[in-house]
């Protein structure tokens, strides 16, 4: 349990960073983390799930075929179709959707493998967790972990505390996700 404490900790402390002020010119680093990919087994069902249950927008949909020239998928040597959906930024937090029709890949299975060393959260902060954790937790596939619960962390400047209610799930194919609503600002 304390191990899953500190990982969901820093999960959400390094997603609510990006609620912050953009960062000073004097501190930038080289990189930005633009976009996180999922290759799904079923695209549209993952659309069902950060489309339409958690509300992000699309803002990419294409079929990608080689040759680029093929007719079809049937005519393509690898087809694939991307679909890339932000939340509130369009050029850092996009999320990409990935699914391979040609050649076909193999599926793992990530049941039970919520906060394990290998792992990845995708942590999302929510205006009304109980509507997206309602419908989040109706789309096929989906998987409860952790029911909504009020959490309080130490602030940034450890003369306080951040409240926020906490949630996590797997998605569709079994990525781990948190849908949290911050209860105040970020201190």
């Amino acid at each position: 349990m304390r191990i899953r404490f500190a990982v969901v900790l820093a999960a959400w402390l390094a997603a609510a960073g990006a609620l912050a002020d953009t960062v000073p010119d004097d501190q930038r680093v080289p990189i930005d983390l633009r976009r996180t990919t999922l290759v799904v087994q079923d695209i549209e069902r993952s659309l069902e799930f950060y489309r339409d249950a958690l509300g992000m927008a699309v803002i990419y949909d294409n079929l990608i075929l080689t040759p680029r020239e093929a007719a079809g998928v049937e005519d393509a040597e690898r087809a694939l179709r991307l679909v890339m959906l932000r939340a509130n930024d369009d050029y850092i937090g996009v999320v990409g959707l990935l699914q391979y029709y040609k050649p076909v890949k193999e599926t793992i299975d990530l049941t039970d493998t919520s906060f394990m060393q290998g792992t990845a959260v995708l942590l999302f902060n929510v205006e009304d967790l109980d509507g997206a954790f309602g419908r989040a937790r109706q789309v096929g596939g989906v998987v409860v972990i952790d029911e909504p619960m009020p959490v309080s962390y130490p602030s940034y400047d450890g003369e306080g505390v951040i409240d926020v209610i906490v949630s996590t799930l797997q998605d569709p194919d079994g990525f781990t996700i948190e849908l949290n609503q911050l209860q105040g600002e970020l201190r």
